[in-house]
């Protein structure tokens, strides 16, 4: 596995390697030993080695299917529910986490001349901690330069920035509520949604310092639940740890509700400006304006969430829409 600490998605794959207890070997990016590793077609991170179709070794990359694609492989320590109505919750969730707290993550990380510093100084040193000083600094320079250049296309800008930093801190202390209770997202076990908040939170809550204070500051609890999730490989999980489909705690529910006020509009009004062709994505989220380009991708992700609802059995399917009832998470399923 190629993958980097500064990345959420090379960490939130490894914990799940980890957890899963799958034999694997981590490389990091830029390394003596990355040379010669195939690569993928869209040089993202993380990169997974696995048998291609011929047999000969393929660079695969994508965490969410990467982690459907392992489930097929190795059996035992799933981390997909086994109730297809919490199986499909999971999903979004995990998509939330993946796509929309993303967001706060290159937010803060480029946009605060402390984070922009702290990433600068160590990120590049991530790829060689043995390269010459005037090297390194060239490169945090470089590194950063292109980064902010990124902002307009995750949508941080002056117009959303207070939107994502008071999603953030919401997410924060729905998360620390429902801990509080509850060991992880659906139970005593984790599951996909835990690992894309988790991979998220490394990088907010533990490496760029503007939002690591708030963290800490507003939720203590989710700090050292991050520590925690890190290596899960000594958990014995049982099938009864998974929270039984009749018991979603409202605590879960206040989480829908929190991507039923941020992230739902969001991908909603995206659709609708990639399926217009138009050049920007304008909407309200929670009563403020949110302005930023089109996301393909995004749309893609809208688009296997409502296949996934609509895969599900109907006393399954009315099970999902019973839990986001109300959460304005309804609204993508329309």
């Amino acid at each position: 596995m190629l993958g980097a600490p500064g990345s959420p998605y090379s960490r939130k794959l490894r914990a799940v390697l980890r957890y899963r207890r799958i034999p694997h070997a981590w490389v990091n990016r830029g390394s003596p030993e990355s040379r010669g590793l195939p690569r993928p077609r869209v040089d993202l991170l993380p990169q997974l080695v696995l048998p291609g179709a011929d047999g000969a070794p393929e660079a695969c990359v994508d965490s969410t299917p990467l982690i459907r694609r392992l489930e097929t492989m190795t059996a035992g320590r799933s981390v997909i529910p086994p109730d297809p109505a919490l199986a499909f919750l999971d999903a979004l969730l995990e998509d939330y986490a993946d796509e929309w707290l993303t967001k706060a993550m290159f937010h803060y990380r480029w946009a605060f001349p402390p984070d922009i510093a702290k990433a600068a100084a160590i990120l590049p040193r991530w790829f060689r901690t043995d390269q010459p000083d005037a090297q390194a600094a060239a490169g945090g320079r470089a590194f950063a330069e292109r980064q902010i250049g990124r902002l307009g296309v995750v949508g941080s800008n002056d117009t959303t920035a207070p939107v994502i930093e008071a999603s953030y801190e919401r997410a924060l202390r729905l998360l620390d509520a429902h801990l509080a209770s509850s060991r992880f997202v659906f139970g005593a076990r984790p599951a996909a949604s835990d690992f894309a908040l988790y991979g998220q939170l490394t990088q907010l809550a533990g490496f760029d310092p503007t939002p690591a204070a708030l963290a800490l500051a507003i939720a203590p609890r989710v700090v050292a639940w991050v520590d925690v999730v890190e290596d899960l490989s000594g958990m014995l999980p049982g099938e009864e740890d998974w929270t039984p489909r009749d018991a979603v705690a409202d605590t879960l529910r206040a989480l829908f509700a929190e991507i039923g006020r941020s992230y739902a509009p969001f991908l909603l009004a995206n659709a609708n400006a990639i399926a217009r062709g138009a050049a920007r994505v304008e909407c309200a989220i929670d009563g403020r304006p949110w302005v930023q380009e089109p996301f393909a991708y995004q749309a893609k992700c809208l688009a296997a969430l409502r296949a996934a609802r609509a895969a599900l059995a109907p006393g399954d399917r009315a099970l999902a829409d019973a839990v986001l009832a109300g959460t304005g998470c309804e609204a993508l399923f329309a």
